[in-house]
């Protein structure tokens, strides 16, 4: 342990201590010696401005107490595993939605890497080293995220038209805007339609010149946006009503069988080495295309019309290929 994570653990320890602590339980959280530990606490005295005072009479030290405010590290003082974790952030951030708020986070993404630097960390290594590799993402213009985001946050309604992709239909909207959902690296406005009257998902890759209003935004209960958003397989939400029963062969059983595919799915290991897996679902859109995905390492054992409507898609992608 060197002198910068030991400091970090010291003023953990007194931070969070009730009672003085003593030296020789500091020296072996700390694993040095009394010597060294009474450097860091002079260390911590002189150049830190740590109230750091020691009990003499059971020789343990302690933080002394403050009526304004609890005494913190001046500065951003932050230990490797938590600054790997904070650059870590950064990139995801930057990766799930460029440009968003890059200009805000780009002195503390530099803070960071000088701490890095300043500790021979490997500054500069994340961009090189972290990979997030988005799949079939759609990008939502930045200036589109933010009036969402803001109106989201600020309580406000919003109107915006919407180019609907499955109708090919375009509409003007105004709407209570309740989640932004982040699902298979592309972003979903969740949000109370006020020409529908009910809850709707909109695509916000879909969504063109948004403005927020000065309206107050309606708030829809959790349970209802949970009952109709999160209840069933997918973006494709809704109500429950069906349960797909799927069989994986023992091979893709092998990946299978860690999944999940959905919070209230049930799976069970068959004797064969194949895998069962119930899901709950309601419209079958998205399950499909998933069950497609597996070709012949997946059967639909019930309900029959979504195995129907599997069987039928592969009939027709295997006539594409037979009829050349």
């Amino acid at each position: 342990m060197d002198k910068f994570d030991r400091v970090h653990a010291l003023h953990k320890r007194l931070a969070g201590a009730r009672q003085p602590v003593s030296a020789e339980s500091l020296m072996r959280e700390l694993e040095c010696t009394r010597a060294t530990l009474t450097r860091l606490i002079s260390y911590m005295r002189d150049f830190l401005n740590a109230p750091i005072v020691t009990n003499h009479t059971t020789g343990g030290y302690r933080y002394q107490e403050s009526a304004e405010s609890k005494y913190q590290l001046p500065g951003l003082w932050f230990n490797p595993s938590e600054l790997y974790a904070l650059i870590a952030s950064l990139e995801l951030l930057r990766a799930v939605q460029p440009g968003l708020l890059q200009e805000e986070i780009a002195p503390l993404r530099q803070r960071i890497e000088i701490l890095l630097a300043r500790e021979q960390l490997g500054a500069g290594e994340a961009q090189r080293r972290l990979r997030i590799l988005p799949m079939a993402a759609r990008q939502t213009p930045i200036d589109t995220f933010r009036v969402l985001a803001d109106a989201l946050l600020q309580r406000r309604q919003c109107i915006f038209q919407y180019h609907a992709r499955g109708s090919d239909a375009q509409a003007q909207r105004t709407v209570s805007p309740q989640r932004m959902t982040r699902y298979r690296d592309n972003w979903y406005l969740d949000a109370w339609c006020h020409q529908a009257e009910a809850v709707r998902t909109y695509a916000m890759d879909r969504i063109q010149a948004p403005r927020a209003t000065a309206q107050a935004a309606i708030d829809c209960p959790e349970e209802q946006l949970d009952t109709q958003l999160a209840g069933a397989y997918g973006i494709f939400s809704g109500t429950p009503d069906k349960q797909a029963v799927l069989r994986f062969n023992a091979y893709r059983a092998r990946w299978v069988a860690g999944e999940i595919w959905h919070p209230q799915q049930q799976g069970r290991l068959l004797a064969d080495g194949s895998y069962e897996l119930t899901i709950p679902y309601r419209h079958p859109q998205e399950l499909v295309l998933d069950i497609l995905r597996y070709g012949p390492e997946v059967e639909v054992i019930e309900p029959a019309s979504l195995r129907e409507e599997v069987a039928a898609r592969l009939r027709q992608a295997a006539a594409i290929y037979s009829n050349r």
